[in-house]
């Protein structure tokens, strides 16, 4: 393997290669020995495959980087322990439901944004299976008899369709039903990156409204085919074709570099719950001061590790890490420092006394009346004495 490797410039160059080795090896897989290639779709193909070579190079420079290499191996690691296999379930279902089905981490923004966030990732993810599995053949349709189709899934036959039925106007549709998804969420967020004056302060437009424009071009020349050959005859429809096919190329070597990248890494993320939960009393970690839970054993394991590996560790006199307190904690310790002070004996949470006498209250949630010596019987009769006196 080692010698094999070093036939490449590197293993970013190698991982490239073994991405379109696989796609063409799945397309003569699905195709019966490339038999059934769909030639109006060639260029298509070569497309794609330059696609995943920037994918591949892309998803390498992103593995590469010391947090998310470090994420991905603890997930890795924890995906094959088999003392966490019923909790990584349950944690990998969740996420995928809540995060990528229903998408409620964009709906608690907003019912706005999350329409319009749900309408371009389904309808990008629909449009995006359909058009490789056309492209490499993954799936075709073949003709049973004059009214029956058979979809064919890796040369493997399956299901069987009624020619004219809705099942088959619903298949046959698929590309317009992703395609008019994806245009109702951009014109969406269009109008809100136009509209929005908190939103135009901070957005850029090669980065916010580039790739809208792109998916926005490849939708309506998409559409404007089936508009051609459905209602107009045709017309326009073999330069309409070219448009849209150069619109999806420029997409495709678009995607990888760009902001819609984030869509084949979203779904990655549902192994972060599965990496660090937080079940009480267990892989739980305890606030180096106070004692209080706080977080995950392997998320700060791995914290610690990533900004070690960074040369900015921030590690303390006494040796610990300040990711070893709790963010009330940090907070205090940062105050106390700036103050030039040392931290006081006793509770924690106390006030601080400072040289001129002044009472600075406790940094944290614990604040009570205690610490400043009032006796309790005056306080509750402070509290039921009338306001007028």
């Amino acid at each position: 393997m080692y010698n094999f490797e070093k036939s490449f410039y590197s293993k970013t160059s190698m991982y490239s290669f073994y991405a379109v080795l696989i796609l063409f090896f799945s397309m003569w897989v699905a195709t019966d020995n490339f038999l059934h290639i769909d030639m109006a779709l060639l260029g298509y193909a070569i497309s794609s495959a330059i696609f995943a070579v920037g994918l591949a190079i892309r998803m390498s420079f992103w593995l590469y980087r010391t947090a998310t290499n470090r994420v991905a191996s603890r997930s890795v690691k924890n995906l094959f322990d088999k003392q966490r296999q019923k909790r990584n379930a349950k944690a990998v279902f969740k996420t995928l439901i809540d995060n990528i089905i229903l998408q409620k981490f964009i709906f608690n923004r907003g019912l706005y944004r999350g329409i319009q966030h749900l309408m371009i990732s389904w309808g990008c993810i629909i449009s995006f299976g359909v058009t490789f599995g056309l492209t490499f053949g993954w799936f075709r349709f073949d003709l049973v008899d004059p009214e029956t189709y058979q979809v064919v899934f890796f040369n493997i036959p399956t299901i069987k369709m009624a020619a004219h039925g809705i099942f088959a106007e619903i298949v046959y549709n698929a590309l317009n039903i992703g395609a008019i998804m994806v245009m109702i969420g951009v014109c969406m967020a269009l109008y809100r990156r136009v509209t929005d004056y908190d939103v135009k302060v901070t957005q850029r437009f090669e980065f916010d409204i580039l790739p809208l424009l792109i998916l926005l071009a490849v939708t309506a020349t998409g559409l404007f085919l089936t508009v051609s050959y459905t209602f107009l005859e045709g017309w326009m429809h073999h330069y309409m074709s070219l448009i849209h096919q150069v619109t999806v190329v420029v997409m495709l070597m678009y995607f990888p570099f760009g902001k819609l990248f984030h869509v084949p890494i979203r779904p990655l993320a549902t192994a972060v719950p599965m990496s660090y939960q937080e079940t009480v009393k267990v892989d739980t970690k305890a606030c180096k001061c106070c004692g209080q839970v706080y977080s995950d054993d392997a998320q700060i394991a791995d914290v610690q590790a990533i900004l070690k590996a960074q040369n900015f560790d921030l590690q303390l006199a006494d040796g610990s890490y300040l990711s070893d307190y709790c963010t009330a904690c940090r907070r205090r310790m940062r105050a106390l420092k700036q103050m030039n002070m040392e931290a006081p004996k006793g509770n924690p949470y106390g006030p601080v006394v400072t040289n001129n006498g002044i009472h600075l209250p406790g940094f944290s949630k614990k604040r009570s009346e205690q610490f400043y010596g009032i006796d309790q019987d005056l306080r509750e009769e402070t509290v039921n004495e009338p306001v007028s006196r």
